[in-house]
């Protein structure tokens, strides 16, 4: 049995993102020859939501080591509180005595908390061990440089320049790749001539039946229904500027409805529900202001706080119809699609034309999807199609779970297997 050592700032009870990819695949890492030791930050030290029904996610018996960090209180004195920042001094000692102690073939990070990477190349010098990163977002982006000011990220310049300078020093002793999209491969690949023959896979989040079974037995606050008379076309997750495009083609296409149909259409309110990484209740609005504009406000309800992960799955269950709104960049894939599927609700999804979410919903006919370059006229057909049948509770798509099945988490976990071995070997 090969042992690896997980770094994972975020994890069970905190509920991020970003550690949902090492959370499922604990669960097959060691029937395919690995033994996982997750290293996450300690829960008192982590900002966000809590979620103690996580841990029913986990296996038994996974071994877990927490780490401190510098409480947020005093660094944002000095305009630092990102975790990664406020971890690494003890990541980088925790680590060292483990390494110390115990043999391990290989660290994998897998997390957004980008500057403990760099360590990576400094146990790999000190301790010989390989080391293997999964690029669930990109690191040092460009993507916001040509935007305005107030669609940039807070302290962007900061984060912009320290990414800049850290991404090199991972990247350039790294031994294997993960990513959810090929586009960052690439783009790392053209960046680093070190990575051009080094292992890497493109492999997205998994679908994970134990999470549907969890939220399933849950009863989410009904106060996010306003409407008792209204049925409910529902998205849970991150808003944004980069998702406005295909939210407001959405809306076109649904004021189109309330125009030609206002019998049917004006039966659905729409509900978003967590889409800021702020602190609860400082969330700007990135969705209502479009239905202000395209005069549908009356049917849109935005919360940007984030719920509970589990409650969030169980608001899916509560909804007429799903909604998910891709970004504008191509690189974005879906994370939440999965869950989604999973709810066996009907879907409607816009996406840009080379997010890899379309061939999942098309491949599988889990939902109907358009892309950005669609008119509001070809949106707006596939809604009504939708609509139409849950009127009639019949739902245009079946989804195609055999298909499906190479989508699942424990199928992902393989292909990460898959990439381990190629590295421990070379």
């Amino acid at each position: 049995m090969k042992k690896i050592l997980i770094i994972s700032p975020h994890f069970p009870p905190t509920n991020a993102a970003d550690m949902h990819r090492v959370r499922q695949s604990v669960w097959y890492f060691e029937e395919s020859g690995w033994k996982p030791t997750v290293v996450c930050v300690d829960e008192k030290y982590v900002e966000g939501v809590k979620e103690p029904l996580l841990l029913n996610s986990l296996p038994k018996g996974l071994q877990t080591i927490k780490v401190k960090a510098f409480s947020s209180k005093w660094t944002r004195k000095i305009g630092l509180g990102a975790l990664a920042l406020r971890s690494f001094y003890f990541y980088f000692k925790e680590v060292n005595n483990i390494l110390k102690k115990e043999s391990f073939n290989l660290v994998y990070f897998s997390t957004t908390q980008f500057p403990v990477l760099i360590l990576g190349r400094y146990w790999k010098w000190r301790f010989n061990i390989p080391y293997v990163i999964d690029m669930q977002d990109p690191w040092h982006s460009t993507y916001y440089l040509d935007k305005p000011k107030n669609e940039q990220p807070p302290k962007y310049w900061f984060s912009y320049n320290l990414n800049k300078w850290l991404e090199p020093i991972a990247m350039k002793g790294c031994d294997g790749l993960i990513s959810v999209s090929e586009a960052y491969l690439t783009q790392l690949k053209q960046r680093y001539s070190e990575l051009l023959n080094k292992p890497s896979s493109v492999i997205t989040f998994g679908a994970f039946e134990k999470d549907i079974e969890i939220a399933k037995n849950l009863h989410p606050d009904n106060s996010f229904f306003n409407n008792d008379l209204a049925k409910y076309i529902v998205y849970v997750g991150r808003g944004g500027f980069d998702m406005q495009p295909a939210l407001s083609l959405f809306f076109r296409a649904f004021k189109m409805g309330l125009k030609i149909h206002p019998t049917i259409f004006e039966n659905y309110n729409f509900l978003f529900v967590g889409t800021s990484y702020a602190p609860c209740g400082k969330g700007t609005k990135t969705i209502e202001p479009i239905a202000l504009k395209l005069g549908i406000k009356d049917y849109v309800t935005e919360f940007t706080d984030r719920v509970p992960y589990y409650e969030g799955l169980a608001l899916l269950q509560k909804a007429a119809l799903l909604f998910i709104p891709g970004s504008d960049d191509p690189a974005y894939t879906a994370s939440k699609l999965y869950p989604y599927i999973l709810s066996q609700k009907p879907i409607m999804g816009i996406f840009h034309p080379a997010s890899s979410a379309i061939k999942v919903l098309e491949e599988t006919n889990a939902g109907s999807v358009c892309n950005l370059n669609d008119t509001t006229e070809a949106v707006y057909e596939k809604l009504l199609t939708l609509i139409e049948g849950i009127e009639k509770n019949k739902c245009p798509h079946k989804t195609d779970w055999a298909i499906f099945e190479k989508y699942t988490a424990k199928e992902m976990t393989k292909k990460q297997v898959e990439l381990f071995n190629r590295v421990v070997k070379e």
